[in-house]
């Protein structure tokens, strides 16, 4: 069944049910990429949702691309991100791409991802220090890439590295995966999101042609704020709300079914039990409604729209953290079995925290923005 912007959620409840839940313990537990997710994503179209009509994509913007993030981090938080940079990257490539790399972006032939967060700037994404370099026709690429999400799949990295030659602080590439010189130091063996194939990427005196510019040379730092930031904050918060998801469904079946059978009761048979849910609840619907709050201020060019950009990410992200807490909580011995689940949304929250922008580089944002100062 293919995807439409009528019935795209159907058919991806359908992918999610027969699909990526069924994966999904199987990639935690190997730390393997989720390919045959992707594959059904691609498959439906849905890898298009942020593409334009005529690009051959689903046109469904950040609130549509949001929803599908949530939706799949309920079942699998590694699929979820995987998506969520290739729709920030398919986004640049939207506005900045040449009309090929588009279509093949919307129909999923062309899985994207961003490469900005550097060694030598950390989770100062915005401020490369990969250099590059001309050489005649071409551009000599050098840099060190901390992290890079599909960093063994994608067919190409939306590349940030310092301007060529005039001022601003970056230059965005197309940089293909297959290009020489590019080492992938993976594969990615963390914590939690153990299936994004995240891994530092680096560029050793790698050539790609001028025409692989993505904008103009200098206008990174536009790009990355007028193009990634906004959609990268509210689809990451996105996939932080999904595990709160997944993660209370799976709560509450637990203590629906532990029982206390001396007692002839449940776990959910107990107020604390139940107030402990509550909050869990009440925490990932407060952070859903700021996100929605910053997707209609996107959507109406609204004044506030970069603060609750900022906000959105970082509440989202501490949230989940606290929610997923509260799930170990409730299940107690029960949460660290494999088998229950809560234990992979309690690794997979921690990762929004130190994603660039991290939380702490947000709540400095945010302090500079109540206080009336320039971001940067």
């Amino acid at each position: 069944m293919t995807a439409t912007p009528g019935n795209y959620q159907e058919v991806l409840e359908q992918i999610c049910a027969s699909v990526i839940s069924r994966q999904a313990p199987e990639i935690d537990i190997r730390g393997v990429f989720p390919a045959e997710s992707v594959g059904a994503l691609q498959r439906a179209g849905l890898l298009g949702a942020v593409s334009s009509p005529e690009s051959g994509g689903l046109g469904l913007g950040p609130r549509g691309a949001a929803a599908i993030v949530r939706r799949i981090a309920r079942d699998c938080g590694s699929t979820a991100m995987v998506v969520c940079m290739h729709y920030c990257g398919a986004a640049v490539l939207e506005v900045h791409g040449p009309a090929d790399v588009r279509r093949a972006a919307a129909a999923g032939d062309h899985l994207s991802t961003l490469a900005f967060s550097e060694s030598g700037s950390r989770s100062h994404f915005w401020a490369p220090t990969g250099t590059a370099e001309a050489d005649g026709e071409d551009v000599v690429l050098n840099a060190r890439k901390s992290w890079v999400t599909s960093a063994g799949q994608a067919t190409a990295y939306v590349w940030s590295s310092r301007p060529l030659s005039s001022g601003g602080l970056s230059t965005l590439w197309l940089v293909p995966a297959s290009a020489s010189g590019l080492t992938v130091h993976g594969p990615f063996d963390g914590l939690g999101l153990r299936g994004n194939d995240s891994a530092p990427v680096t560029a050793a005196a790698v050539r790609v042609p001028r025409t692989a510019m993505l904008g103009e040379d200098g206008k990174g730092f536009d790009i990355m704020m007028g193009v990634v930031l906004q959609l990268f904050n509210v689809l990451n918060a996105a996939c932080s709300i999904g595990l709160m998801d997944g993660a209370i469904e799976r709560t509450a079946a637990y203590a629906g079914g532990a029982r206390y059978e001396h007692l002839n009761s449940t776990l959910a048979d107990l107020p604390t039990i139940r107030a402990y849910v509550a909050r869990m609840r009440v925490k990932t619907d407060m952070a859903a409604s700021l996100l929605d709050d910053t997707l209609a201020a996107m959507e109406a060019g609204r004044a506030d729209t970069m603060l609750r950009v900022l906000e959105c990410k970082a509440a989202a992200g501490e949230t989940a953290t606290e929610v997923l807490d509260l799930g170990m909580r409730v299940c107690g011995g029960g949460a660290f079995r494999k088998d229950v689940g809560i234990e992979r949304y309690f690794r997979d929250t921690r990762a929004a925290g130190v994603m660039g922008p991290t939380t702490d580089v947000l709540y400095d944002f945010i302090g500079k923005a109540v206080c009336g100062l320039p971001l940067f």
